[in-house]
């Protein structure tokens, strides 16, 4: 089969693109022929060997851990999909090697969900990873209608899927962003602030009574100076920050569970979330897609498309 590897770390000059063995059928794996796979910011951190410590990689190393596509072979073990049902997943497994940058995957059946029917293959593919995130900090913040969410970064990725899910639930939902953003998050439901020195201010100026909830998505200061805003019974999550355990808080870390996935298709086909997708790039290109990915200027997600 056709896929994109790696061979050593490094940036997205060590890419290639050729052929790789076929992947084998596990027991508890589903073969997806893949339509479409997505660019997250883990994949070139990955890559470029950040990670080593904590995953093995297995060169030549494929890699991207979303994925849509179409069921080929159900594992023995799996009475959950069959042959032509559509999925997406976030196949995340505990060593890198077999990636869904490819014509083909092995996927755990514990990534995978079925594919929201009113999505294209591309934004169906930008949905798994950053969409798990938002869903699973939000509901460790217990994230519900009466609270005032404070989301920083809520134009990257994971932030505009939070601004959605906190809307959906019937939250009141501040966001900060640089200021040509902030039409892009009034459009997503959210009430824009300015990101940067000052911002407890601002958001005192717009939420006098406070926050309950802060919602970290890039770490740095902000969410520190924001604590200055949240009410006494208030909680705060970080996915770049493991402090916030510090300050009494949560520090979360994505995991691929595929009753989370069901509920975001759930969200996505009753019309209360979509997906943002910047661009597509062909399979042959994965080293512009993940380039761009690495200047940090797209809005919403840049996605690969197979075939």
């Amino acid at each position: 089969m056709k896929a994109v590897f790696y061979s050593t770390y490094g940036d997205p000059g060590v890419l290639e693109y050729g052929d790789q063995p076929e992947p084998k059928v596990g027991p508890d794996t589903v073969l997806i022929e893949v339509k479409a796979a997505s660019v997250n910011p883990v994949d070139w951190k990955v890559m470029a060997g950040y990670l080593d410590g904590a995953i093995t990689a297995h060169f030549p190393a494929i890699p991207g851990w979303d994925v849509s596509g179409v069921v080929l072979q159900p594992g023995p073990a799996v009475p959950e999909f069959s042959a032509g049902d559509e999925v997406m997943g976030y196949v995340r497994m505990d060593t890198v090697g077999q990636g869904t940058f490819a014509e083909r995957v092995a996927a755990p059946v514990r990534t995978l969900s079925r594919k929201p029917a009113n999505l294209s293959w591309a934004e169906a593919a930008t949905v798994p990873l950053t969409g798990l995130t938002a869903l699973q900090t939000l509901d460790a913040l217990d994230v519900s209608s009466g609270d005032t969410v404070l989301i920083h970064n809520g134009a990257g990725g994971v932030g505009t899927f939070a601004i959605q899910i906190a809307r959906a639930r019937g939250a009141r939902v501040i966001a900060s962003a640089s200021e040509r953003n902030h039409d892009f998050l009034r459009e997503l439901g959210a009430e824009p602030v300015t990101y940067g020195d000052g911002i407890a201010g601002r958001v005192r100026e717009i939420a006098p009574d406070g926050v309950s909830a802060v919602v970290d998505f890039v770490g740095g200061d902000d969410w520190r100076a924001s604590l200055d805003v949240l009410t006494r019974q208030g909680r705060v999550a970080s996915i770049a920050d493991a402090d916030a355990k510090e300050r009494g808080g949560r520090y979360v870390f994505v995991r691929p569970v595929a009753a989370d996935l069901a509920t975001l298709a759930d969200l996505i086909e009753a019309g209360e979330v979509k997906p943002v997708l910047a661009e597509t790039y062909p399979l042959e290109r994965a080293a512009d897609a993940f380039a761009a990915n690495m200047e940090g200027h797209t809005r919403g997600k840049i996605a690969i498309t197979v075939g």
